[in-house]
């Protein structure tokens, strides 16, 4: 199949570079294990990383389990949150989660289980299982693969991040899906940043925002 570029090389060979350099990174969520990694996921929803990873440490030594968040309430939780953006909202979404898993040992792994839980969407479901090394049901779709993606050339615009992933998801084989993603954002946070570092970059020579706009600079 031709691709943007009009050439039959796979995507999975052009993106080579960004996935031997980030394969296997963890997330900037400075999470511990799994309950940890959920709760920061949902709470870093339209906020940094670094602000989540900034209330962990005092939010985890007062829940440390789910089991302990499921036993608080709204009025004694939301202090440990409220740094957060949409804090009660997202208060709410995590109690109803607790209350309704009530055990660490029963957070599901698959993206059918994670996407019924309150405020977990697919990107949220797909951080999850990449990171707890499950095999991948989707590609994340971050707010830096969204805007990244386009610039690589891998897809067209657009503002919709289930768009934006099943996109990827119709155009990068299956095998690299638990990973791309994650490169995708990294490449983003790194280097492709909204004032790009192309000099820096290791995907000048597929890089359509390179070969079109960058060299009119």
């Amino acid at each position: 199949m031709m691709d943007l570029f009009g050439e039959t090389e796979s995507w999975e060979t052009k993106l080579e570079p960004i996935l031997k350099k980030y394969k296997g990174k963890k997330h900037p969520l400075h999470y511990k294990n799994t309950y940890q990694l959920l709760v920061m996921v949902v709470l870093s929803a339209q906020d940094s990383d670094a602000n989540i990873n900034s209330i962990y440490p005092l939010l985890f030594e007062k829940y440390p389990t789910l089991k302990s968040l499921s036993e608080t309430n709204l009025e004694a939780f939301i202090p440990y949150i409220s740094k957060v953006r949409n804090y009660s909202t997202k208060a709410q979404w995590l109690l109803d989660i607790a209350k309704t898993i009530k055990e660490d040992k029963n957070i599901p792994l698959n993206m059918s289980a994670l996407t019924a839980l309150k405020g977990i969407g697919r990107k949220s479901a797909n951080v999850i299982l990449r990171e707890t090394h499950q095999p991948a049901e989707g590609i994340i779709a971050d707010l830096h693969v969204i805007r990244v993606a386009p610039k690589i050339g891998i897809i067209k615009e657009s503002k919709d991040g289930n768009k934006v992933e099943k996109d990827l998801m119709q155009v990068l084989p299956k095998n690299i899906w638990s990973e791309i993603g994650m490169a995708i954002s990294f490449l983003g946070r790194e280097t492709c940043r909204p004032k790009p570092k192309c000099a820096e970059c290791l995907l000048t020579d597929i890089c359509l925002y390179y070969s079109t706009e960058y060299q009119k600079n």
